[in-house]
Formats: structure tokens, C-alpha cells, sequence
């Protein structure tokens, strides 16, 4: 059976996008005095404000330029696709804006600072799921969890609560004593998520967050992250599930051997093209794989 919890959270319209104000989700993350997520602006108050400003960035390794002379700008409140195929540069693009790697050319902002000058407190303001291996396998989840708060510098009592809550959101309660490295791909990318809920970011970087994850679990972390959005945070996404990112997505960008090469709603991306085209279809035509593969002589 589900949680309460998730009873409450999955609560969006059939088309996939954000629940109306009837029926939006109620999560069981607050206390009266210190709610999960800030309220932020309410809806219909965004203004031009970036949420990401990326000015020609480049990161080379070696010989070859993972990212090249990319810019990129995000805006505040939105739900972004950031897409490209294996090696295109995603992952490269997301560990600068996160400060885990440094570029060789070009300037980032993130929320109206400058990353170069105000990293740290940059980082406190940004919620991060990336791959496992960020994770600390020795930890157990909820050691991890409280680990998280503490490092973004929140009171104990208030660590405790929300670890509390967010191991029941995620029906992490029966395994909160058992170490991370032990958990399967999918707890460790719900353990990862709340660990990017947990100080309550205005900005969320999500490196194929829904991978591994079964329906009940990704269907969780969208409608949070379609909330958070409602709410006035931002959400930049990679995914290779194409489906998922076009209904969630209000603006897309593909990037291609580290170089830009579309961007903008579903409605700007096909008129290139056919106006029913999926997203797929546009992805697919755009980084250059409509070629039929060779057959196998023994298939």
C-alpha cells in the first residue's frame, strides 16, 4: 500500500504537468515555524531574473573540449531540459555550476552571484542529485541525511526533524540504519534527493535524477520537484528520458559535442521541423542520429 505521504504527493493533473491549487500536494516536511521549501515568489511575480547565466564556457581535458564556448541562460523559476547525448558535455557543465570542476574559459553566475566570487555561499543555496558515487557508502541513511544538514549549518533539533520526515517521505524509515552502500540504485538517488531537499535550495541541478528509480518512487520526485518549481525554485535536469522531459520541461537546450546547438520551448524547437514532432524526434534529428544502423549479417 502507499504512505500517507505518498497519497498525499501524488496528486498532479493527467497531462503530467503541475497539480492546479486544488489538488496541490501537501507534504508532510514542515513544522509551523520552519516549513521544508521557502515560499518564494508567488506564481505569476517572476521577472527577467536568471536563474543561471553561463557567458562562454569551456572546459577542456587534454586535447579535447568537453564543453565549448557555451552560453547558456536560465530563467528564474522554471523547470529547464538540459539535453545531449553520452559525452556531450551535461555532466562537465553541472560539476562547474556545483564547483567540482573549474573551467578553463568563461563565467558562470547562479542566482544573481558570481560563481568565482561567492562559492560557498553559493553552494548552500543549490540542491544536487548527481550519480551514486557522491554518495558516502559507509553511511547509513539516515547518518548521511543528518551529516547534509549539519554541513549547510542547520540546527540539530531541525536536522533531526526533517531527517525524520524525509526518510518517511521517501519510505526510507525500515532501511534508515542500514549503510548507503548497501541501498539499490533507486534508494540512493531518494536518499540523494532528500539530501538536495533537506535547506530548503532555490535551486536544484539534477544529473538523470530518475534513473533507477521505479514509477512510484520517479513519480515522487517529480510531483516535488513540479511543487518546488510552483513555489519559485528553479530546476535544471538532464535526462535520456525524453518523455519525461518534454512534459515536465517549460524550456529546453541540446548540446552536442560540448558546443550549444538548440534551444527554447517545444513550440521554437519544432519549427524546424513538423509541428507534431516529439522531442525525441527533434533530438534525435538534431545531434544526428536518424541514420539506419548496419544490419548484422547474423541477426
Amino acid at each position: 500500500m502507499e504512505s500517507h505521504s505518498q497519497q498525499n504527493l501524488i496528486r498532479t493533473n493527467d497531462e503530467g504537468g503541475a497539480p492546479d491549487a486544488a489538488a496541490r500536494p501537501q507534504y508532510p516536511l514542515a513544522t509551523p515555524s520552519e516549513p521544508l521549501v521557502s515560499p518564494g515568489p508567488p506564481e505569476g511575480s517572476r521577472g527577467n531574473e536568471l536563474a543561471i547565466d553561463i557567458e562562454n564556457l569551456t572546459k577542456i581535458y587534454g586535447s579535447k573540449a568537453a564543453v565549448d564556448d557555451l552560453t547558456l541562460r536560465v530563467p528564474q523559476g522554471s523547470f529547464f531540459g538540459f539535453l545531449g547525448p553520452n559525452g556531450a558535455g551535461k555532466t562537465t557543465t553541472i560539476k562547474i555550476l556545483m564547483g567540482l570542476a573549474q573551467p578553463t574559459s568563461g563565467h558562470v553566475k547562479m542566482l544573481g552571484q558570481s560563481m568565482d566570487i561567492h562559492q560557498f555561499e553559493l553552494r548552500k543555496k543549490i540542491g544536487v542529485v548527481l550519480d551514486d558515487s557522491l554518495l558516502f557508502d559507509r553511511l547509513t541513511g539516515q547518518e548521511y541525511l543528518q551529516f547534509v544538514g549539519r554541513i549547510y549549518g542547520l540546527e540539530r533539533e531541525i536536522v533531526d526533524h526533517r531527517v525524520t520526515e524525509l526518510l518517511d517521505l521517501f519510505e526510507l524509515t525500515p532501511s534508515r540504519h542500514k549503510v548507503i552502500g548497501e541501498y539499490s540504485k533507486g534508494m540512493k538517488k531518494r536518499i540523494a534527493m532528500g539530501a538536495a531537499l533537506i535547506h530548503r535550495p532555490a535551486l536544484f541541478l539534477m544529473d538523470e535524477p530518475f534513473e533507477g528509480v521505479d514509477a512510484v518512487g520517479a513519480r515522487l520526485m517529480k510531483d516535488i520537484l513540479i511543487d518546488r518549481v510552483r513555489q519559485g525554485c528553479t530546476v535544471f535536469l538532464t535526462s535520456h528520458v525524453l518523455e519525461v522531459v518534454e512534459r515536465l520541461c517549460e524550456r529546453l537546450a541540446i548540446i552536442n559535442e560540448g558546443k550549444l546547438v538548440l534551444e527554447g520551448t517545444m513550440e521554437e524547437l519544432r519549427a524546424g521541423g513538423s509541428e507534431g514532432d516529439t522531442l525525441e524526434e527533434i533530438f534525435v534529428r538534431t545531434v544526428g542520429g536518424e541514420a539506419s544502423p548496419e544490419r548484422l549479417e547474423w541477426l
